[in-house]
């Protein structure tokens, strides 16, 4: 069955479009008749024309030719109402195209396109929405804190309008790619449905660009958004030294894997940071002779290397905080594990596993906690992890988690997602699909939601649309959270890897180009470094051109 996600026009529309034709001839032909009534019985008293006594002659009418003006009006009257209502049918229709809220049916695949074509296409939308979806909530943050959250809310209106197309698109192509469905012209439906869903989410941003624009009026001057843009470059040139100090700390304290998720995230932030010094100075001098074109480019440009400083800056700030909140519960988490261990061999919980299973499970679990505490007592160690393995084995043990292996798991899942989704962020450039798409489902999966998975055996029930777990209590949705974030991490920094520099052998270029390249800042690897990414979905993210 075709999941609610994708499915097109209902059937009865073909009824409903059957009974507007049978309307409109019926309606025609009255309205013929009614204009051409009145024409037929001027000059005679009779309700219907009479024929007249011998033939009149005219000039115009041959008098061997029979028919007469009157005979000729009923069928011009009939073509002429039908034209109208035809006019006044396609200005509603277009009308409703143009207001409704809720995405219009996808158009079906071309039949020219082979499956891989139709699936790059796919995969392409998906990573041009997303793109559309981080760049616009980036220039966001700039209007906010000039114009307040009141003025701006419009705009996060279309940009969260955006985000649910852009999930929805995601959850789709997750089940494809895990073959659901199963039939072939489903599967081609689910494709049109990633790319209908994108559209639509780019539309969503589209639609609010102009207005955004009227709302900042970079091109008539950009001095009171330079004043923001640079204030927060002063406040995180600050924050760039501390947070240096802050990751050698982390490597120092917690050993070389507590602080690999945020190794050369300093060094990236300064990057950003020069190539934001360069295009801020550039939209001043642009301003002062009055370039407002350009300025309002250099000045997005900068924004957007502002921006991405801030992510890398507090990727670390937040990892260190998540070590510190993640070192406090390791002890706790050990307690808890042990006890659930304990109430599993001594059998006060009813357990689904057989003798020999649960044995080897706790024997399992007695070896992650006695390694656990000796890290505690030898160090370094890395917290996250700590509570990573403790969770898992405590869960292996299918006796139901205690509130602080709960709340161990939701704090690895929440550091591990946010992690990824910042590492994407900033190298939006490089990473594909299929990244992203593990990225949408580890946030659905923190979020409650159920993360797509295969079809439900029998007896077991699955939920609309997302086949095999139920949205209401997903098992172990942290844990699966966790896992698909590191999967994307990882698939993402493959992807940059094969990306490459591609200035390796090119003359020298612009400080922070290559970065602001890899970070998606910039949409063209032009020397002079533009256009900016701007607020807005695929028809009007590049609009800040110099050329007209």
């Amino acid at each position: 069955m075709t999941s609610s996600l994708v499915r097109g026009r209902p059937r009865r529309v073909a009824a409903q479009i059957r009974v507007r034709v049978a309307h409109a001839v019926v309606g025609a032909v009255v309205g013929g008749g009614w204009l051409a009534l009145p024409v037929m019985t001027v000059g005679t008293g009779d309700p219907v024309p009479t024929a007249p006594d011998r033939p009149v002659a005219s000039a115009a009418a041959p008098e061997h030719d029979g028919t007469s003006a009157t005979d000729l009006l009923l069928p011009i009257a009939v073509v002429g109402a039908a034209g109208v209502l035809a006019g006044y049918g396609y200005v509603r229709r277009t009308r409703r195209a143009r207001t409704r809220t809720t995405p219009g049916p996808v158009p079906a695949a071309p039949a020219a396109l082979s499956v891989a074509e139709s699936e790059r296409q796919a995969s392409a939308a998906l990573v041009l929405a997303d793109d559309c979806v981080r760049a616009s909530a980036e220039e966001l943050s700039f209007v906010a804190e000039l114009f307040g959250e009141e003025r701006a809310e419009p705009f996060r209106h279309a940009v969260r309008a955006a985000r649910t197309e852009l999930a929805a698109a995601f959850a789709i192509w997750g089940r494809y790619e895990q073959g659901v469905p199963g039939e072939a012209s489903a599967r081609r439906q689910a494709l049109v449905g990633v790319v209908g869903r994108c559209a639509e989410a780019g539309r969503r941003l589209d639609s609010e660009a102009e207005a955004l624009d009227r709302l900042r009026e970079l091109e008539e001057g950009v001095r009171e958004a330079l004043g923001v843009a640079e204030g927060r470059f002063r406040n995180l040139t600050a924050r760039t030294a501390a947070a240096q100090l802050t990751a050698s700390a982390l490597h120092d304290r917690y050993g070389p894997s507590a602080a690999e998720p945020v190794i050369g995230s300093v060094e990236q932030a300064k990057d950003r940071l020069v190539f934001a010094t360069s295009q801020l100075n550039e939209a001043r001098r642009a301003d002062d002779t009055h370039d407002g074109r350009r300025a309002a480019r250099q000045l997005r440009a900068a924004e957007g290397a502002i921006a991405q400083a801030g992510v890398l800056v507090g990727g670390v700030e937040r990892l260190a905080a998540r070590l510190r909140e993640a070192a406090g519960m390791v002890p706790a988490a050990l307690t808890g594990a042990e006890s659930e261990a304990a109430a599993a061999r001594k059998g006060d919980v009813p357990i689904s596993l057989t003798t020999g299973e649960l044995h080897a499970r706790l024997a399992h679990t007695d070896g992650v906690l006695s390694a656990v505490r000796e890290e505690l007592t030898t160090g370094p160690y890395d917290p996250l992890d700590a509570l990573r393995r403790i969770a898992r084995a405590a869960e292996r043990l299918e006796v139901g988690r205690s509130g602080v292996i709960e709340a161990a798991a939701l704090l690895v899942a929440r550091s591990t997602v946010g992690e990824a989704e910042d590492y994407v962020s900033v190298h939006r450039g490089a990473v594909g699909a299929e990244a992203r798409t593990r990225l949408a489902q580890a946030v659905r999966a923190l979020d409650g939601d159920a993360v797509a998975g295969p079809p439900a055996p029998p007896g077991i029930p699955g939920t609309p649309g997302t086949p095999g777990i139920s949205l209401r209590e997903p098992p172990g949705h942290t844990t699966e959270a966790d896992t698909l974030a590191r999967q994307a991490r990882e698939l993402a920094e493959r992807d940059v890897r094969l990306h490459g520099n591609p200035y390796a052998a090119a003359e020298p270029l612009p400080a922070g180009l290559p970065g602001a390249v890899l970070g998606g800042i910039l949409l063209t690897e032009d020397p002079d470094a533009g256009p900016p990414a701007s607020f807005g979905g695929p028809r009007t993210r590049n609009r800040r051109h110099l050329l007209p």
